[in-house]
Parts: structure tokens; sequence; C-alpha cells
């Protein structure tokens, strides 16, 4: 079982990081983030939170108070300043803003991409790309060139990618923040189709409240710089979930707590 972070004062042992991830996909423990030494920026602080296996949280914040820190972290990018980070697997997705493509590979290869850094063969990773592309509806633009390609089909092509090494765990910084409102009601409604049907544990950071509730089991909100955990929001609505959800009195009022939370939060 890996453990990306530590503390700098008590290293934490094998034993007790089992115990903290006992049922859990991720668990943060009193996590201070400061960068540029003693004197340097505090980014978060004595963040406590933990994933459970399977679930999917949305973190909503202020720009600068540590949201995209917290996905390095988790992706062991980057090592806590105090405080320990434990994550349960090794397999982990990470979508970033943007799609990140190389523009000379086909789509096709750009799947395959992560997988051939992952050492696995030539075959193998072939057939895990042509089934996520079959899994995100683009089998058929598999030759074809990033450019070619729309902007929501290259977030799509970013979802494959990350999902041809099967991720356990998978982590999504802003990923619609740059797509237009209609493309990106599309890719949450497919980010949770991919979500059901992968069963594997998502921490999605957003600036969108709605999305946030659309998407999550649950919300953390989180305060100006220095980021803390200000509240965490229960999304009691069942999955499958579909666009006329956002017209029910639940969902909206699920909203307008959140954004309540943020507004005390900033």
């Amino acid at each position: 079982m890996p453990r990306y972070a530590e503390t700098l004062q008590d290293v934490v042992q094998e034993a007790d990081a089992r115990t903290l991830l006992a049922g859990l996909a991720v668990s943060f423990a009193n996590v201070h983030k400061r960068f540029g030494g003693a004197e340097g920026t505090l980014a978060l602080a004595d963040i406590s939170l933990d994933l459970r296996e399977g679930e999917f949280v949305a973190v909503v914040g202020p720009s600068g108070c540590g949201k995209s820190t917290l996905l390095r972290l988790a992706a062991g990018l980057d090592r806590p300043s105090s405080g320990a980070v434990a994550v349960q697997s090794d397999s982990i997705g990470f979508i970033f803003q943007e799609a990140t493509l190389l523009p000379w590979r086909t789509v096709l290869r750009n799947v395959e991409l992560s997988a051939e850094l992952h050492g696995i063969d030539r075959k193998t990773r072939r057939q895990r790309a042509l089934r996520a592309l079959a899994a995100v509806g683009l089998a058929d633009v598999a030759n074809s060139l990033p450019r070619q390609l729309s902007g929501g089909m290259r977030m799509r092509v970013s979802l494959a990618r990350s999902l041809s090494l099967r991720p356990r765990l998978l982590l999504l910084d802003e990923p619609f923040g740059a797509l237009d409102e209609l493309t990106r009601l599309n890719m949450q409604e497919e980010l949770l189709r991919l979500y059901r049907d992968n069963a594997f544990t998502a921490l999605f950071i957003t600036h969108s409240v709605s999305e946030a509730v659309f998407l999550a089991s649950r919300v953390v909100v989180m305060s100006a710089r220095p980021g803390r955990v200000h509240e965490v929001i229960d999304v009691d609505l069942p999955y499958p979930r579909g666009r006329e959800l956002r017209f029910d009195p639940a969902f909206t009022e699920l909203v307008s707590r959140a954004s309540r939370s943020l507004k005390e939060a900033c």
C-alpha cells in the first residue's frame, strides 16, 4: 500500500497508515502546506478530510485557497509541510484543466500515452485505449489529430487516457472550466456515466457550486487562503442523475446552501 506523503517531524508508520485507511481511498490528516520555506506562503492549514472508497467528492472555494494543491498531494506530486496524506491505491488518474494532448499524436496514440509511460506492453495498451475511446463515444475519431476536435471532444480524450489506466482514484482539476455551457453540461453527465460504470473514487475541483452539487455525494467548501475545510455538505440525491435534476427543489436548496457557505468562507 503506497503512502505518498508523510510528516516532516514524525514519520507515519505503515501500521498507522493501514489503520488510517481502513475503508478509505484517501485520508488527509491535519495537513499543512507552506511554499517557500518557513516564512513562505501558507497554502493549506489543518486539512483533515477522508474519502471513502467509491465516493465522489467535489471541492469548491475561492481562487488561491489550495484546491489544486490538495490534488497534487493526493497524487504524490507534492508533500505536506506537516500532517499526513495516505492513499490506498497506486492506480491514479489525473485530469488537468486543459486536455494536454500531444498535437503530433493521433487521438488513439494520445490515449495510449499514459499506459506507455507506465511500461504496459503495446498490445495491451492499444486494447485499453480502444475500449476507453469507445466508453467516451470517440471510437470513430481514433485516427484524428487533436486539432481536428472540439474542446469538449479533447476533454473526452483526456478522460479516456486516464480511464485506460483503470484508475481506482480519479483526480480532476477543473476539467470543464473552459468549455461552453452546453458542452459542460454534457461532460458532467458523461463523467457521471463513467463513474457509475467504472466505480472509481473521484476528487473533483471546481469553481461552480451547481456543478459540484450535481456531480458529488459530498461537497467540501474551503475558506480563503490559507485553505481550510469550512464545511462539508452531504448531497443526499440519488444516482443516476440527469439534467432534469437541476429543476428539483432539493437540488436548488443544496446549491443555495453551498453558495451561502462559500460566501461565509470568503
